[in-house]
């Protein structure tokens, strides 16, 4: 059984505790149901009690897939692996992405981890540089706009062939953010 890492924000969204949280689980027979249809009854019992009660039921449910031992921090629910690292700056978000689009260019690490050329899209929502990795994953990094006018950086690499990989993944990748944040 893994714990779930999430579980204390979790009960304050839902306003409910994780022990409520396992007796509806007992109660619907989760452990014998897949994942969409676990999230499928979550999000009903959410709907108008939160905001985002698509979100939360899939925050709930992996969280149940994690301490019954059907997921491991970081699964998503095909078996692959997904890590992000994300750190606040002081630019806008079109500025941040410029830095970073430049960075990555020239950055060792992100050149010898990429297969392909990247592409970078966007909204006013988000700016997106997104790529495919050597090892065949993917590799995402946006640009999120926050309230006071900056932005905040956010580096994924999904479809992670194992836990271990993903380990180290998050940590190539807080580095990689890490160098880039000392360089603006």
């Amino acid at each position: 059984m893994v714990k779930a890492s999430r579980i204390e924000p979790i009960e304050q969204a839902t306003r409910r505790s994780w022990k409520q949280w396992l007796a509806f689980f007992e109660d619907i027979g989760a452990q014998d149901l897949d994942h969409a249809e676990i999230a499928r009854a979550v999000q009903a019992e959410l709907d108008g009690v939160v905001d985002s009660a698509d979100w939360w039921a899939q925050a709930v449910t992996v969280a149940y897939e994690q301490q019954i031992g059907r997921r491991l921090p970081g699964q998503r629910s095909d078996g692959t692996f997904q890590t992000s690292v994300s750190k606040a700056t002081k630019l806008g978000m079109q500025e941040l992405m410029d830095a970073w689009v430049a960075f990555a260019a020239s950055d060792p690490t992100v050149t010898k981890s990429i297969a392909a050329e990247p592409r970078v899209s966007g909204s006013e929502k988000r700016l997106t540089w997104r790529v495919k990795a050597a090892d065949g994953s993917s590799i995402v990094v946006t640009s999120e706009p926050k309230k006071n006018g900056t932005a905040t950086i956010v580096a994924t690499q999904a479809g992670l062939t194992s836990h271990e990989r993903n380990l180290e993944a998050k940590e190539t990748w807080a580095e990689v953010v890490g160098r880039f944040l000392v360089g603006l």
